[in-house]
């Protein structure tokens, strides 16, 4: 008996046949990813922008701090949440712990840097090239950067893509501040995590191919924009030095 073929085929059979209890973890990690990387986008692009732009004293440390958040251990924020939404904690008020709430909170907070640090070497770019003539025209920081950005969209949609891959690809602080729970705060990760321990090797092994699947559609999502975008370049381009 073949245990890693068994386990995959069964694996493959629960996907098959939409397992509810598969299809239920699916959602609620889709959905909790969905709603940070809104959040961490909303948060960290206007700020990425800014920083692309604005030039004041003490910016380097601002970014140094920044590019160091990238790195920032995720049960360490699920740690710092969990003491904040405990009981005796400052937000404990909310009444957060262990529910769909902290888990997007944890999530929007691992997230907003990478989303912060890749918009702002997008337009900073982007200011490079064309930052010195929209600020001849008398554009301020905060407007230069908000053109930049917006010209820098195809770029930023691609940043938001890979904002939800981290996302939906964290497993330490959704654990920590989610708890786990089944059919409240199980989400694919934590639950590969637990059906591993317990022996689950099917489910566990279905929910991994998941999401590896959503992974591998967002990567194949922004190597084709990626590819649109410079086709586009190319055309503009064609169209510019073509005869009048």
């Amino acid at each position: 008996m073949n245990t890693f073929s068994d386990s995959v085929g069964t694996a493959l059979a629960l996907i098959a046949g939409f397992d509810p209890a598969l299809a239920a973890i699916v959602a609620r990690s889709l959905a909790v990813s969905s709603a940070a990387c809104v959040l961490a986008c909303a948060i960290g692009m206007p700020l990425g922008a800014w920083l692309g732009v604005a030039r004041f004293r003490g910016r380097g440390a601002l970014l140094t701090v920044l590019n160091t958040l990238l790195a920032l251990p995720s049960v360490v924020v699920g740690l710092v949440i969990y003491l904040l939404l405990s009981r005796t904690g400052p937000l404990g008020f909310l009444g957060w712990l262990f529910s769909f709430q902290a888990m997007v909170l944890a999530q929007t907070v691992l997230v907003v840097p990478v989303v912060a640090a890749l918009t702002r070497q997008s337009v900073e770019d982007a200011h490079g090239a064309g930052g010195e003539q929209l600020a001849s025209l008398g554009a301020g920081p905060w407007l230069r950067s908000l053109l930049l950005a917006c010209d820098e969209r195809y770029a930023l949609l691609t940043i938001a893509i890979a904002a939800f891959g981290r996302a939906v690809s964290e497993v330490g602080a959704v654990m920590i501040v989610g708890g786990n729970i089944e059919g409240f705060t199980r989400v694919m990760t934590t639950a590969i995590a637990l059906e591993t321990s317990k022996g689950d090797l099917p489910l566990a092994l279905a929910l991994g191919i998941v999401l590896l699947g959503t992974v591998l559609a967002l990567n194949a999502a922004i190597a084709l924009l990626r590819r649109w975008r410079m086709l586009r370049d190319d055309r503009v381009l064609a169209l510019e030095g073509a005869p009048a």
